[in-house]
């Protein structure tokens, strides 16, 4: 999985998503992921702009849904009355939690569990390591992000080095200000991610996706795959 991506289809997630029109142009693009975020806080918070029901109606294997620090009931409700296929854990989810969620959860939908990384190098590293190993057993993808009060959506980039500290055991997404200017410091990963996650560099304001952008940065990886 970590090695020779090159060959191999790097997947993208789109999060933020609000609006119904640029969702299906995604899709018709044939965008991976499409990430809808369930945390009120959130300038992109999905239900100020689409019920479950119009989330439910959309035609996907691949829509997260991103939430933080919520009730584990709700969310088990929210997954079932949309159809999701994946939950994201983006707030500070503990092993206990996550194991309780994957018990309750149906067998189908995925975990995807959101490590945020700060700048405390060696702190940093032994937490990371820390979480995964606690959580390797209940979680399908990890992804990485920086970190922020806001829990994310800052369109800032973490130091992507540090992943090369440790052993990722499970394909992970990559996300944090990635954009066509910085992606190709990727290449120097020794971990290669499973998938991009792409969100404010790719928005008029929030919530609002630039889809030409999007479409002309999936366009740049598909020739670029050498770099990663």
């Amino acid at each position: 999985m970590n090695s020779g991506l090159q060959t191999l289809h790097l997947k993208l997630k789109v999060c933020g998503l609000t609006k119904r029109d640029q969702i299906d142009e995604l899709i018709s693009m044939n965008a991976d992921f499409l990430g809808f975020i369930f945390y009120e806080k959130s300038p992109r918070y999905v239900l100020n702009h689409l019920s479950l029901d119009d989330i439910s109606t959309i035609d996907h294997q691949g829509k997260v849904g991103v939430f933080v620090n919520e009730e584990m009931n709700t969310m088990i409700e929210i997954a079932k009355n949309t159809n999701l296929n994946f939950i994201q854990l983006h707030g500070d989810e503990n092993a206990d939690f996550v194991f309780e969620l994957r018990e309750k959860l149906r067998p189908e939908t995925g975990i995807i569990k959101t490590i945020r990384v700060g700048n405390q190098k060696p702190k940093i590293k032994n937490q990371i390591e820390e979480i995964i190993n606690q959580q390797l057993s209940t979680v399908n993808f990890f992804l990485f992000d920086t970190d922020s009060k806001a829990f994310g959506g800052t369109g800032k980039q973490f130091d992507w080095s540090i992943l090369n500290e440790f052993e990722i055991p499970l394909p992970y997404f990559l996300s944090g200000g990635i954009s066509e200017e910085n992606i190709e410091n990727s290449k120097t990963l020794k971990h290669k991610p499973f998938a991009l996650d792409i969100n404010s560099k790719f928005e008029i304001m929030p919530g609002n996706k630039d889809i030409d952008k999007i479409r002309q940065f999936k366009s740049f990886l598909q020739r670029e795959r050498n770099i990663l």
